[in-house]
Order: C-alpha cells, then sequence, then structure tokens
C-alpha cells in the first residue's frame, strides 16, 4: 500500500474518532464510530492482516455497531444540551495532553528499535482462519460461550429497562 493511503486512511480514523467524542448527538456519534472502525480495517488489509480487517467490518462496524444503535434507539436518547465549558478545566486537560504527547514523543525516539526499518512480514503457508478456528473453538470455547451470553443478557437488560411503566 502507498503512503498516502495510510495517511488516508490514518486520518480517516483519527477525524472520525474525534467526531465519536465530539458529536452530542448519540446516533451521530455511533455512526462516526462505525467509518472509525472501516479506517481501521483498511489499516488491517494494508498490513496484510486480511482476516482482521474483514472481521472489523463483520463483527465490529456490523453486529456490534448495530446492537449499540438498537439501543440508543431503545433508550430514546436525545442529543446533549450545550453547557457552558470550565476554562480552567479544558487549559489542564489541554496541558495534560500536550505533556502526554512529549512524553511519548521522548520515549519513541530514545528507542533503537524505533530507528530502524521494520522488516518485511514473510508469507505463510498455512491458512490463518482454519488456525484462529481451531484455537478458536478448541482453547478458547469457554470465554467464547461466556461472551455470546454476555451479549445476550446486555440485550435482554436493554429491553427491560426500556419498557415504559403503565400508569
Amino acid at each position: 500500500m502507498p503512503a498516502i493511503l495510510f495517511w488516508i486512511f490514518a486520518l480517516v480514523m483519527l477525524g472520525f474518532g474525534a467526531a465519536v467524542v465530539l458529536n452530542r448527538n448519540p446516533i451521530a456519534s455511533a455512526l462516526s464510530l462505525v467509518l472509525c472502525f472501516l479506517g481501521l480495517s483498511a489499516l488491517f488489509v494494508s498490513l496484510d492482516a486480511f482476516f482482521i480487517g474483514i472481521i472489523q467490518v463483520l463483527v465490529y462496524a456490523g453486529a456490534v455497531m448495530v446492537l449499540f444503535l438498537f439501543i440508543i434507539m431503545l433508550l430514546d436518547l436525545r442529543a446533549e444540551t450545550r453547557r457552558k465549558m470550565n476554562l480552567l478545566a479544558m487549559v489542564g486537560g489541554a496541558g495534560v495532553a500536550i505533556a502526554f504527547f512529549i512524553q511519548i514523543c521522548l520515549v519513541v525516539g530514545h528507542l533503537s528499535a524505533a530507528k530502524r526499518p521494520f522488516p518485511p512480514i514473510g508469507r505463510s503457508r498455512v491458512d490463518d482462519v482454519h488456525q484462529i478456528g481451531l484455537l478458536l473453538f478448541s482453547n478458547y470455547t469457554l470465554p467464547f460461550q461466556v461472551i455470546a451470553v454476555l451479549v445476550l443478557v446486555v440485550t435482554v437488560g436493554v429491553v427491560v429497562l426500556s419498557k415504559r411503566e403503565l400508569r
């Protein structure tokens, strides 16, 4: 993948990630998260991690975001009203974010591995999907089933919470 495509997908992901936080409307925020997931999927595909890229689209952008939108619509969430911003908190938060960014740049700058180019990844002769399926249904069967039950319980809980009381 050319470097320009990497930067385009990275900027799409960062832009829509910021839109998730900045949108006052929860539905617009959830849809921005879907586009952020699509940008992340494109970055995975650019790294030749095709399975993770497709699963990112199918599971997160598909199933999980449909569940989020379902929950938002069931709870009938409205857009937040504007509040007066605390200037001291905004300046303090910006200062902490800038200090954190500087700290990350200093740490990465002192790493010798960060200055070397990444070696090319060799092609595997084994099918990734087959290996992941074997691992998922042999070693990780119990966590897989626990997550399925957890998603079911959350969905039932949302339906119970969203029921209107009769007066």
